[in-house]
């Protein structure tokens, strides 16, 4: 037994060498490709803060609110896409994100579109919102105006990114826009999240947050109160179910309160892997995308009348049965808009993993209409145009043709008069009828089509005057995504065809699907297979450290069902440097105690700190042994790790006063916590964000 014993703490020992020599070589690789792209890092993906401050600085040009013709939006996605509450012929676009294979571009600008004129006007605001995509904005209710909450904004190469917690009004008469103030607790920064309203209050609810750990999946529910300008966080009976957490759902009002369906989260599932040496098998923790189909009723009371002020109302969930005849198969990023007591759905996504290097995705365009208080779906189809339509009759007989003919003959005299021509002379004139709006006749005729539009997910959707408008979306073939440049609009009340408001061929896609690196993901999967192999002999199972079947998509676009190949997304991520964290790219390459060593960052506790960093405090604490002549191998693992917490422990009080600086900063710009993906390329598994 003691020779047995011997025999694998050796063997242990020259894995651990024969490990570190890979690491080292790793090392010296990682610093060859930084030097090499040195050009490609771009600073801007540096410091976000330098690139909002270049934001607000051009925001200061602007003194007042301007509105200006100007060509249909450029394309983009997650942005928002609603209704005017105060006026039938206008459409409010906000925001929103477009990412070219290469850079990503955000957007806070505000256009208006003029639906009887076929008019877009861009506003300029002093006060507009930062940049940002996948936020959430839903009418007033009873207080008019239209609320906006949260978002998230990234570097152009998205290696750094942050939620947005601020909350703004924009009042639809004037284009004005203005940040609201609180009291006391409000929501934290999220996006992927979903609002609504109901009577006097604004309902938010879900989405989801990213720290350098993991997707961090919500299901907090808050209710604003217009009137008395406070968040409520309802408490809810501890006997009833309520959703589970999850982002990109449907929220809709209703008269008592709202309704929700549907959604996109990942959740955790424990998977057996291959055989360990010792004859069993051995067990990980992954997570794996789920596209919801249930359906919850939130009921609200309004607080009584004896009721102390600012009390908040009283919510309950009820969970009601799944929709009937709902679409098959369950999709994600299928947008729906309200429309007359049911939610109109089109387009969204079904995923089909095929294996660990890729999946079969299928997009549909199909229009469905969600009765809410029936709860089934019924399919909108278009109907054909007639053939054989009857000929306008040139005289009409009845009350209806005497009305007519004294009509026509009213608007003839007219003319004669106008024209300084006799009463006598006025049969002969030819009369153009008008029907009082004289911009929508001179309108140039649009092209209907007689079928949907394409295949796509995420187009934004919203209802105005009984007609649905259909704006972009996202479209994707291969590792080639396509976000579309187009507008429509469909009648729902004739289904008489889609008419095409503008339409523009999307831009080239600038990545590629390189396979240059393979032989070197190849090494680094290697190396993870060696780490899971020993992880699983000591029969430890973490999320953090085993191999994951996917990985963090580093596209920051709110896509959250796809799944993508290993090792592509993490390889990437691992070449973008990170000025947000001091931590060498290589820690095992400290050879003295004066190395520079991790720093904390805004909003981050102790634990976290030491989770993000805690490889790095180990490999510094072993290195400072050695400096010292002390063997690392003397102490047990866990007195390495109870003093490498210890140091990173000691580094987080000393950067507590310029961090806790750093946090009233981002807390006055309405920014939650700043993550780094290159951070997370290694520590989460997951699925892609673009659904």
């Amino acid at each position: 037994m003691a020779k047995d014993k011997k025999g694998k703490s050796e063997g242990k020992k020259a894995k651990i060498a024969e490990k570190k020599q890979k690491q080292e070589k790793k090392g010296v690789k990682k610093e060859k490709v930084k030097n090499s792209k040195a050009n490609d890092s771009d600073a801007e993906d540096v410091d976000l803060d330098a690139v909002l401050a270049e934001y607000a600085k051009k925001q200061e040009q602007f003194l007042k609110v301007t509105e200006s013709p100007c060509d249909p939006p450029r394309s983009r996605a997650s942005s928002t896409l609603i209704a005017s509450p105060t006026n039938d012929n206008e459409l409010f676009l906000f925001g929103g994100e477009y990412f070219n294979g290469a850079l990503a571009t955000f957007f806070n600008d505000l256009y208006v579109y003029l639906i009887n004129r076929d008019e877009w006007r861009l506003i300029t605001s002093p006060n507009t919102p930062l940049p940002r995509s996948g936020h959430a904005w839903c009418r007033g209710g009873n207080a008019g105006g239209i609320y906006l909450f949260g978002g998230e904004f990234s570097s152009p190469k998205q290696g750094t990114f942050y939620h947005y917690n601020d909350f703004w009004r924009c009042e639809p008469s004037t284009r004005e826009w203005t940040r609201l103030e609180t009291k006391g607790k409000s929501p934290p920064a999220r996006s992927g999240h979903r609002m609504t309203y109901y009577k006097n209050y604004i309902i938010l609810f879900g989405g989801f947050q990213d720290t350098s750990q993991q997707t961090k999946y919500l299901a907090d529910l808050w209710l604003y109160d217009t009137q008395n300008f406070v968040w409520h966080d309802p408490m809810l009976p501890l006997a009833t179910q309520k959703p589970d957490a999850r982002s990109s759902f449907t929220f809709l009002p209703h008269e008592s309160g709202a309704v929700l369906y549907g959604g996109y989260s990942r959740v955790k599932s424990t998977v057996t892997g291959k055989q360990t040496k010792g004859g069993g098998q051995a067990q990980r923790n992954v997570l794996k995308p789920l596209v919801h189909q249930d359906c919850f009723f939130l009921r609200i009371t309004q607080p009584a009348a004896e009721a102390p002020p600012n009390s908040p109302p009283t919510v309950r969930w009820e969970r009601r049965k799944k929709p009937a005849n709902a679409p098959n198969p369950p999709r994600a990023g299928a947008t729906m808009a309200h429309h007359r007591g049911r939610g109109i759905m089109f387009g969204g996504v079904h995923d089909v993993e095929e294996s660990e290097e890729g999946i079969d995705s299928e997009f549909f365009n199909g229009l469905f209409a969600w009765n809410i208080e029936r709860n089934r779906y019924f399919p909108l189809s278009l109907r054909k145009p007639r053939t054989n339509q009857r000929k306008p009759q040139e005289t009409r007989s009845g009350r209806r043709g005497r009305g007519q003919a004294n009509e026509d003959e009213l608007l003839r005299n007219l003319a004669a008069l106008q024209t300084g021509k006799s009463l006598a002379d006025a049969d002969e004139m030819d009369v153009e009828k008008t029907t009082g709006d004289t911009d929508e006749k001179q309108l140039p005729a649009k092209e209907v089509l007689q079928e949907f539009p394409h295949v796509r997910f995420n187009a934004q959707l919203t209802v105005q005057d009984d007609v649905l408008y259909i704006y972009g979306g996202t479209f994707e073939k291969g590792d080639r995504e396509m976000t579309f440049d187009e507008m429509y609009a469909i009648d729902l009340d004739k289904l008489d065809g889609v008419k095409q408001i503008f339409h523009r061929e999307p831009d080239n896609w600038l990545g590629s699907d390189d396979e240059d690196s393979e032989e070197e993901d190849g090494s680094d999967e290697d190396d993870e297979d060696e780490d899971e192999d020993e992880e699983d002999e000591e029969g430890d199972i973490k999320m953090s450290d085993e191999k994951p079947l996917h990985t963090e998509s580093t596209r920051k676009s709110k896509r959250k069902d796809k799944v993508v190949a290993p090792g592509d997304e993490a390889n990437e991520m691992a070449s973008i440097p990170s000025t947000f964290d001091d931590t060498p790219d290589d820690a095992t390459s400290a050879t003295s105690p004066d190395d520079s060593f991790p720093h904390p960052r805004p909003f981050e506790s102790r634990r976290d700190f030491f989770q993000r960093t805690g490889n790095e405090w180990q490999e510094a604490l072993m290195a400072s042994l050695r400096w010292k002549g002390i063997q690392p191998e003397t102490l047990s693992v866990k007195e390495i790790k109870t003093r490498a917490f210890e140091m990173s422990e000691e580094k987080w009080w000393d950067c507590r006063e310029e961090v806790t600086a750093l946090e009233d900063e981002q807390e006055a710009a309405g920014i939650g916590e700043v993550v780094t993906l290159a951070d997370r390329a290694e520590a989460s598994g997951g699925v892609g964000r673009r659904r």
